[in-house]
């Protein structure tokens, strides 16, 4: 069925009164629904034999904007040369609880050993343990609990003393 008879067959449809046609053959199938006070809807069941689809899109962008440092992610500055702050080791969503009935991992003022989970990261389903690499006591949780995070964002500012 060429494009032609496609469309007499819209206009006849239209015409007609009638509120649905159907038409079935070996390489596509076609359906015409019409309701009163409503547009008509068409839906053509074909596989095209080739779709052109960009791969790219090329956005000008100005020298200013290629020589400026993106700061979405402010870096905390440790109140104290002591503290260590740290860091996400993948992205993905940041829990501080292991699930939501239970109490967080760390709390501000904890003491924390080597080794001890401070929260879960989950990243693509998979939920990633992160430890404490120090000992220390918990200064700051520099994220929100359910919120996303980047690669090497801070989470946690740590006293080691």
């Amino acid at each position: 069925m060429d494009i032609k008879e496609i469309q007499n067959l819209i206009k006849f449809v239209s015409k007609s009164g009638v509120e649905e046609v159907k038409i079935e053959r070996e390489d596509f199938k076609i359906t015409i629904k019409t309701k009163k006070n409503l547009p008509q809807q068409i839906v053509v069941d074909e596989l095209p034999s080739k779709i052109n689809i960009p791969t790219q899109a090329i956005v000008p962008v100005s020298q200013e904007a290629l020589q400026e440092k993106p700061s979405d992610i402010e870096t905390p500055k440790a109140e104290d040369p002591n503290h260590v702050i740290v860091k996400s080791p993948i992205i993905g969503t940041f829990y501080r609880k292991p699930s939501p009935d239970k109490p967080a991992f760390v709390e501000v003022g904890q003491n924390i050993g080597e080794g001890e989970v401070l929260c879960v990261i989950e990243a693509m389903k998979l939920f990633n343990e992160i430890e404490s690499e120090i000992s220390g006591k918990i200064v700051k949780i520099l994220v929100d609990d359910q919120s996303p995070v980047e690669f090497d964002q801070p989470l946690f500012l740590i006293d080691p003393s």
